[in-house]
């Protein structure tokens, strides 16, 4: 398991270290931005001269000079659809990708349980994950001292729970989606979608009531923002790493029972559509 945890960050590297510049670095420039836009004179009447529907994807304009509405309108916002993009695709391909290139059956060859190839991923997967969002965290707590932001460390630690809550729930639905889609690019494609769709939801219920008893039932609904740095909603932060937890769960015990393919990606593994489409199992090529 620990042969593994190292083998999937240094595996992930490439894509731990991109991230993490190209966050860290927009962090920066909009921690060092906060002083000069907060003291724009006429800010008021400028925001309330925008289309009322800007509101509704963009929350609280009026509060964009208060480090909270400032960190929520231009960071944690949009963040859980931009860093989504890593957390998704890279949970779909964490051991689908290897069993479409071949490898996942010749690693499974060597004295290494299922579950400990599972969860030795799957610890590699978190640690990137908050990698990435320390990082994150730093390009706004370094530059502080210098900003009128006033927020200590700790306030500007609150949301990034949340927002690793998110990601880890849209990206274990990627993993369980990988073990029964036929590939990590669908699962990929499906899970980044609903990541979207969501997010799109909520804007949309801001400005037409009517969807909101469905919004208050998706992921999103349950994330504060940037506001979290006021003070964390427990309940709603552990909700969201229960259900997380419950998904990998059900993907390492998907994992467990399925069939590893030699290569390639596979299908739907449904009897009905082989008996429809004249294929047997044994000409799919598993192993």
């Amino acid at each position: 398991m620990w042969a593994e945890f190292k083998h999937t960050l240094r595996r992930m590297r490439g894509q731990i270290i991109g991230w993490s510049i190209g966050l860290g670095l927009y962090g920066l420039l909009m921690a060092f931005l906060f002083d000069s836009v907060s003291q724009i004179e006429g800010m008021e009447a400028l925001i309330q001269s925008y289309p009322e529907e800007i509101f509704g994807f963009f929350g609280d304009l009026m509060a964009i000079t208060t480090p909270q509405g400032y960190l929520d309108i231009y960071f944690f916002n949009y963040m859980t659809v931009i860093i989504g993009i890593f957390a998704v695709s890279a949970a779909a391909g964490l051991l689908a990708g290897d069993e479409e290139r071949g490898t996942l059956d010749l690693i499974l060859a060597h004295p290494l349980s299922r579950s400990a190839l599972f969860w030795g991923r799957m610890a590699g997967y978190v640690v990137a994950l908050v990698i990435v969002l320390g990082v994150g965290w730093l390009s706004w707590v370094i530059p502080s001292g210098s900003s009128g932001m006033g927020l200590s460390p700790i306030e500007f630690l609150r949301p990034f729970g949340p927002l690793l809550g998110q990601l880890l729930l849209f990206g274990m639905l990627a993993l369980l989606l990988s073990m029964v889609m036929p590939s990590s690019r669908s699962a990929g494609m499906v899970a980044g979608g609903l990541l979207v769709a969501n997010y799109l939801l909520v804007g949309l219920a801001n400005i037409n009531e009517n969807l909101k008893a469905v919004v208050d039932w998706t992921p999103l609904h349950f994330y504060q923002g940037g506001y979290a740095a006021e003070g964390l909603k427990w309940g709603w932060l552990a909700g969201l790493l229960a259900a997380a937890a419950v998904l990998a769960l059900l993907g390492w015990w998907r994992f467990q029972r399925r069939d590893i393919r030699v290569g390639g990606e596979g299908g739907w593994r449904l009897p009905s559509l082989r008996r429809m489409l004249g294929r047997r199992p044994e000409a799919e090529g598993q192993a």
